[in-house]
């Protein structure tokens, strides 16, 4: 016979743990004002999403964002400490249930030289364009309805962000 602590391992181990990750919401304004969210192509089917992934020992969920964009997307800037929004999802190879907190990334820099540039693709899309692969779930990655594009009032609040100049308007 298990002890509990034995049990309650197995158990998890057939149903799955929790696991925390963070991703970045990246965004810029174009030429014209506008603004346009960094997707990235997923490994496993090449469906779009936003940077995220584990958040490690110690580190807080921005940090893990921030660093998550720039490995899968070669994207730096400031990151907002606040949590933007939430979501959650499983994957189809795993009985785990990951729970993303994302923050919003005013993207400044785009690097030559990442760690997964041979392995994703990136894409900016006008914000209006984004929240159409949202609402038509092809973005993969917004699987509530509390993700990040949902709701109007978050939305706005990215369209109503400091100027151009402010928010990496140069990042391409």
């Amino acid at each position: 016979m298990l002890n509990e602590s034995a049990q309650t391992e197995l158990t998890k181990t057939v149903s799955g743990r929790d696991i925390a990750q963070a991703g970045a919401l990246c965004y810029r304004r174009n030429e014209n004002g506008g603004v346009e969210i960094l997707f990235v192509g997923s490994r496993r089917n090449g469906r779009w999403g936003i940077p995220k992934g584990h958040v490690e020992g110690g580190e807080v969920s921005s940090a893990a964002a921030l660093r998550e964009a720039f490995e899968e997307a070669g994207v730096s800037g400031v990151v907002d400490k606040t949590v933007f929004g939430t979501f959650s999802y499983r994957k189809d190879t795993s009985p785990n249930q990951y729970h993303v907190a994302v923050h919003l990334l005013k993207v400044s820099m785009i690097a030559d030289k990442f760690p997964e540039k041979g392995v994703r693709k990136t894409r900016w899309f006008p914000l209006e364009t984004a929240l159409r692969k949202r609402r038509s779930r092809a973005c993969g990655c917004y699987s509530q309805a509390s993700g990040p594009l949902t709701s109007d009032y978050r939305v706005s609040m990215i369209r109503t962000t400091p100027s151009s100049r402010q928010i990496g308007r140069d990042a391409t």
